[in-house]
């Protein structure tokens, strides 16, 4: 790691876990080129021909292996987009660790758009863990916008792991999901927003196979003058299960609005959904300060929980 700097080991850690080049494939992208790059032997990554990005081709089988693909911006007004394939083979066990971390220094605008497009083959199984998190003492927005198109093979499983840490000024967070017989997909989203911040999630299932199944948690804190949209969309188009769950907390002058959407196209499609939003419980407050905690150590204690 010695070609960066503390604030890029800072971001890497914050959003990937990363103090030191992890052994595996990896691929590190920062303002716009890659600066590590390594496949494996099960896993290889290269260069798309027609436009910024790679394609990762994971071999039918691999098991226990990770990859590593985080992006950092520190570059002032750097405008990023890059394009993802990940290709997961049949019967494939498989961790990916990807995330987005800007330090804004100057007063320009730095924004990161990350086009993925996941392809899951027979059986394959994945956990996707992506976050974004926005630092640094500059005037210029933070601004990430992830978009997402995963396919879900027959009897393949995917768990799709988002968090927005802090930092962020607006975003726009998109996600599209095919799942096919037997296929199942599950969404775990977690926001926070503060300040004059705006979060955007939009997300449409299709679950396409009978069999199938689909899920989605999100949970969100919105802080001071903030703004969350949250929709979701379940579409169920054969024998399926499928479910929505949005819980946010509101605090402050923020706003937040929760609309799950639920579409049975067959008669044999159960699908479900739950919402909520309120304030921090006075009683849960007034309970930890008389354990000896402040008033902001007792919301931070209960906001961090409610994230996890």
């Amino acid at each position: 790691m010695s070609s960066f700097t503390n604030i890029d080991i800072d971001l890497l850690n914050t959003i990937a876990g990363i103090e030191s080049v992890p052994g595996g494939a990896i691929n590190i992208r920062k303002n716009g080129i890659p600066i590590i790059r390594q496949s494996s032997p099960n896993i290889a990554i290269t260069s798309l021909e027609d436009k910024p990005g790679m394609k990762i081709d994971i071999e039918p089988g691999t098991k226990g292996e990770s990859v590593h693909v985080p992006v950092i911006l520190t570059a002032d007004g750097f405008q990023d987009t890059v394009y993802n394939t990940f290709v997961v083979g049949e019967d494939a066990d498989i961790t990916i660790i990807a995330g987005c971390g800007i330090n804004c220094g100057g007063n320009n605008d730095s924004s990161h758009n990350g086009i993925h497009e996941i392809v899951l083959h027979k059986r394959a199984r994945m956990k996707y863990v992506e976050k974004h998190y926005g630092e640094g003492e500059g005037q210029g927005k933070r601004m990430l916008n992830p978009t997402t198109i995963i396919h879900i093979d027959e009897g393949a499983s995917a768990e799709l792991e988002m968090a927005q840490i802090k930092g962020v000024d607006d975003t726009i967070r998109v996600t599209e999901a095919h799942i096919k017989e037997r296929g199942n997909l599950k969404i775990i989203e977690r926001v926070m927003t503060h300040d004059d911040q705006k979060a955007e999630s939009d997300i449409k299932i299709y679950i396409e196979g009978e069999q199938a199944t689909a899920q989605i948690f999100s949970r969100s804190v919105a802080k001071d003058q903030s703004c969350q949209v949250f929709r979701a969309s379940i579409i169920g188009r054969a024998e399926c299960l499928g479910h929505v769950e949005c819980d946010a907390i509101i605090m402050d002058k923020a706003q937040v609005h929760a609309i799950p959407e639920l579409k049975a196209e067959n008669a044999d499609a159960v699908l479900t959904h739950e919402a909520s939003i309120g304030k921090i419980a006075g009683d849960q407050l007034v309970k930890l300060m008389s354990l000896g905690l402040t008033e902001q150590e007792a919301i931070d204690t209960i906001l961090d929980g409610f994230l996890k």
